[in-house]
């Protein structure tokens, strides 16, 4: 199926680059996260890596931007990097009663109806849509609301200063997720209206 219906959005097919780079280290430190969180319980360094792997979101896309370097494969691995921290986070922390499950299954529900998308979308020519700013910023508030959450686990003042923050970006995050969810849905619709892309 071709994905060349649509105007390219990336600047190069190159595969090894710098922001492909560091996304893909950020995949590789998502099972050393899980281990952080269910084994030792080291808190601290797990809310650590999180913070790294939010720096490294931020770096590969400015450099793939700044140099030209926006790639097939970098929009892949960055959506599959961000779901992978997001799904791995919910459900550790629901194994240790941070979080309930339902928050669980409210943020992955909205994935599966994604995924759900994705055979329409190949009709028309498309393997995925362009990352909207509403999703680019819940998934902002969701990568900085569970690493507050985890470290308001305790019972200091500062840890609950931390839980009420985590919290409120969980809230945000929660409700900005579903809107980019169905602003996709909306686009999803919308593309289905357009002539099917001819195969090849």
């Amino acid at each position: 199926m071709s994905n060349s219906g649509p105007e390219p959005l990336y600047d190069t097919d190159r595969v090894l680059t710098l922001p492909n780079a560091l996304s893909f280290l950020r995949l590789l430190g998502v099972p050393l996260f899980v281990w952080l969180i269910l084994g030792p319980r080291s808190d601290g360094w797990a809310v650590l890596l999180l913070m790294a792997a939010g720096f490294s979101d931020w770096l590969d896309g400015y450099l793939a931007r700044a140099w030209k370097q926006t790639s097939r494969v970098g929009q892949m691995l960055d959506p599959v990097a961000d779901r992978l921290y997001i799904g791995s986070t919910l459900v550790c922390l629901a194994i240790r009663d941070i979080i309930p499950w339902w928050l669980v299954i409210v943020l992955v529900a909205r994935d599966l109806v994604l995924v759900a998308l994705v055979p329409f979308l190949r009709t028309r020519g498309y393997t995925s849509l362009p990352v909207h700013v509403i999703g680019k910023a819940a998934t902002f508030c969701l990568l900085y609301a569970f690493p507050l959450v985890l470290l308001g686990a305790g019972e200091s003042g500062v840890a609950l200063l931390a839980r009420i923050t985590g919290w409120s970006f969980a809230i945000w995050g929660t409700a900005l997720y579903w809107w980019a969810g169905l602003l996709y849905v909306r686009q999803t619709w919308h593309l289905m209206q357009s002539p099917a892309a001819p195969r090849r």
